[in-house]
């Protein structure tokens, strides 16, 4: 008993002095970044005045110089030093050194506009008051100068991070504290911007999730690391090397979280705190007031009003183009089919679409002609009805086997795309006998308008399992915009090329 004692003693005092080691660390680099920044600051602004006096002065950039407002560059000395102090105080005031690695450029610029401008604006005042009456240009250019260099500066800056975050380089490794929808999100969220300089190391909570779980990303389906219990926050810390900690917890755990909350204090590590909203996500509700009250509504995964009128105009666009440059391709597609099996040249199929709306589906024929009184049999055979694709699908024909390799029997799809059935980006349009198939949140995909192309399509095709894919194609209806669109299109082309998942 005593030598087991003994060994929880040594293995705590070793936990203990990886936790002070790690702390240690982080306080050495925050004591390092922010006078660097500061200084850089200060370097930029006396460089902007220089170059406003280079240009008011000695090009005599707005007019000519009156003899009574000529000042020697020493003579700005003192002004240049007030400006440049002056300047910092206010960014260090104003939160500028401590935004988190969250904050965008946006951010970063609407601090710096308004930091130089308030004190730009006290040094003109201080001059005014000391009867001291320079040409008044040279203010004006020195301010748009030094908010122009210190955005440059900034800009350059992160573009040099993220760069070398995308590498995992100087990253933050984080900790999720939680797994329901709120900590899922989270951990969505930083999955998806390896440029914001986090890495989900994995997550702790009460157990661990089921072996189907996962989290949508642009990319696949992430399935974080399971690391222990909410008591061993402490530990894991230290073993990981664990930068920042995010606390996600419903407000059941309210004794977890301060208990979380008091150890991170303790060993000095950062942590953030997400308030539970019923377990929403700010990005999935309206707020609105009525007598003083907030009313909440939830979004919709859907895509309505201006935004489908973005995406709708996107797509006619799209295949228009499209009909017109491959119609000598499309062509030559028909013409090979024809000699190389019986048939008609394109496959009609019904399709079920958005808000349960069954169409008609175009593709190149790529199977044989009694393909669909076999399907019934190779289903049996697979034990599947949702999504069912074969690797070796004994129907395909060889001229269809190419097409499908290269996704060229999908180019009557634009003509759906044109009629308004399908869109260009959307969730894979399934067959009826499919969706029957459907769990009931299985139904939230056919809020969409079905597409041609997915995330499904870049991230695996048929290699992904059913619900997989409706994670992906949920997260594609509520992070909708026309970037991802143009991402999504461009990141078909190389799916395409290398065929993985084709089949």
């Amino acid at each position: 008993m005593a030598a087991h004692t003994g060994r929880d003693a040594t293995a705590y005092r070793r936990i203990d002095a990886m936790v002070r080691q790690n702390a240690d660390a982080r306080r050495q680099h925050r004591w390092l970044i922010h006078p660097l920044a500061a200084g850089s600051d200060m370097l930029f602004v006396a460089i902007a005045f220089l170059l406003a006096y280079w240009l008011r002065y000695s090009l005599e950039l707005g007019g000519e110089i009156a003899r009574y407002s000529d000042r020697s560059l020493g003579f700005f000395t003192d002004k240049i030093i007030a400006l440049a102090v002056v300047t910092v105080i206010i960014f260090q005031i104003r939160g500028l050194y401590s935004l988190p690695r969250w904050a965008g450029f946006l951010d970063e610029a609407s601090r710096v506009a308004s930091g130089c401008t308030i004190a730009m604006a006290l040094i003109i005042l201080y001059n005014f008051l000391q009867r001291f009456y320079p040409s008044r240009l040279v203010f004006i250019y020195a301010w748009v100068l030094m908010i122009g260099l210190l955005l440059a500066k900034r800009l350059a800056t992160q573009l040099i991070r993220r760069m070398l975050w995308k590498r995992g380089i100087g990253v933050d490794r984080v900790l999720v504290a939680g797994a329901g929808q709120a900590s899922q999100r989270i951990m969505q969220y930083i999955l998806n911007q390896p440029q914001l300089g986090f890495r989900v190391i994995g997550f702790v909570d009460g157990f661990p999730m089921a072996d189907d779980w996962g989290i949508a990303t642009e990319h696949r389906v992430e399935r974080p690391d399971y690391l222990g219990s909410l008591d061993d926050v402490e530990t894991i810390v230290a073993k990981q090397q664990i930068d920042q900690v995010i606390i996600a917890l419903p407000q059941t755990e309210h004794d977890a979280v301060l208990g979380i909350i008091e150890k991170c204090r303790e060993i000095e590590v950062a942590f953030t705190l997400v308030p539970d909203l019923f377990e929403l996500a700010l990005d999935q509700v309206m707020i609105n007031e009525v007598a003083g009250l907030p009313l909440i509504e939830i979004k919709e995964a859907r895509i309505r009003g201006w935004n489908y009128g973005v995406k709708r105009a996107m797509d006619m666009l799209i295949s228009t183009l499209i009909l017109l440059i491959c119609s000598p391709i499309m062509l030559a597609i028909a013409i090979a089919i024809k000699l190389d099996s019986p048939g008609p040249v394109l496959f009609h199929h019904e399709r079920v679409g958005k808000n349960g709306e069954r169409f008609t589906l175009y593709k190149f024929r790529s199977m044989c002609q009694d393909a669909e009184r076999q399907k019934e049999a190779l289903q049996q055979a697979a034990n599947t009805t949702l999504l069912f694709k074969m690797r070796n699908d004994p129907r395909v024909t060889r001229v269809g086997r190419f097409l499908r390799r290269t996704s060229l029997d999908e180019l009557p799809q634009f003509f759906n795309i044109l009629n308004g059935d399908m869109s260009f980006v959307g969730p894979r349009p399934q067959v009826p006998s499919e969706v029957a198939a459907y769990s009931d949140w299985h139904y939230q995909r056919l809020l969409v308008t079905p597409g041609l192309t997915g995330l499904w399509q870049v991230n695996g095709r048929s290699d992904l399992s059913f619900d997989e894919m409706v994670k992906l194609d949920l997260y594609y209806a509520e992070h909708w915009s026309p970037w991802l669109d143009i991402k999504l299109t461009l990141r078909t082309i190389p799916a395409v090329i290398r065929r993985r998942g084709a089949y």
